[in-house]
């Protein structure tokens, strides 16, 4: 009979002991030869590769797909203590609920670990300040959110408050592992993006947007695309949209020349030609955006 724990299907009563990461951790070989890392309290405890392992020592289970991932978590699992592995486990599990996709496995590397040395820093009286910060809570709100919680959760169980800051830093990890991308250093550049593109709207309409309306998170939905396109070269072309452009152009010729202002931007600091079908679609956002901003 299948039983399903924590990220596999798990057969039978009992396992055999593959390696072993610490008391607490072990990781176990299935016949297929795929790894799982299971844990529980003091579940390697006069053990030695070989013994069995009985399932109702185990607490939780987990099978990641990527062989980097995998490899890696078991370094990290030997570094960090259980409970700060529990933790980082909750929080995306939590994400993934609340998020309802699917996130990077590298995930539970990069947030673990940012997690439990953004407390050791704390303990130590060293704050990190997150420059993005109120770009984050705006344009990944949901993200946000999410890093909110989990400070919630760090404070209930270490008793300790860690900075706003650190919601921000975590939101930006979710973001990275929704785009299944290991280097965040790509979505710094998105934010800013983001951010520069909005500027120049906000400066061309002489507006403020409404960030609770629904034109608004469409809008920056469709930037988050636009600029993970850009920062990874992939132009979006169709072929199909000159005779709408042209449309588009004539009646919504405000809108058209924000977007020649921001096609220069990027021409110069980006050196990225934007093509017809980026400047139709940014357009249409744009002249929904503005109007549903100006007439509410």
């Amino acid at each position: 009979m299948e039983k399903f724990v924590g990220f596999l299907f798990y057969m039978g009563d009992a396992m055999k002991i593959d390696k072993i990461l610490n008391n607490n951790v072990v990781v176990v070989k299935e016949s297929g030869g795929t790894e799982k890392i299971v844990m529980g309290k003091g579940i390697a405890y006069k053990k030695r590769i070989g013994d069995e392992v009985l399932k109702e020592q185990i607490d939780k289970t987990f099978i990641l797909s990527n062989s980097d991932a995998n490899n890696k978590f078991q370094e990290l699992i030997v570094a960090i203590p259980l409970e700060h592995i529990e933790l980082g486990e909750e929080i995306i599990s939590y994400a993934k609920r609340e998020l309802g996709k699917s996130l990077n496995d590298m995930l539970y590397i990069s947030l673990v670990d940012h997690i439990y040395t953004s407390i050791v820093r704390f303990l130590e009286g060293v704050t990190v300040k997150n420059a993005l910060l109120w770009d984050i809570r705006r344009f990944y709100k949901e993200e946000y959110a999410i890093g909110e919680y989990a400070l919630e959760v760090i404070e209930k169980r270490f008793k300790i408050c860690l900075p706003k800051d650190e919601a921000g830093f975590i939101a930006l990890h979710l973001v990275n592992a929704e785009m299944d991308e290991e280097n965040i250093r790509d979505m710094y550049q998105m934010t800013r993006l983001i951010q520069e593109i909005t500027n120049i709207v906000k400066y061309t309409f002489h507006i403020e947007f409404d960030e609770e309306s629904v034109y608004y998170y469409r809008f920056i939905t469709h930037l988050k695309f636009f600029s993970q396109r850009l920062i990874r070269g992939k132009i979006y072309k169709d072929g199909e949209t000159d005779d709408l452009l042209d449309v588009i152009k004539l009646k919504y010729k405000k809108s058209y020349e924000c977007v020649d202002k921001i096609a220069y931007h990027i021409q110069k600091k980006y050196h990225h030609m934007l093509s017809d079908e980026e400047k139709l679609y940014l357009t249409i956002h744009i002249e929904r955006v503005v109007h549903k901003t100006v007439t509410e």
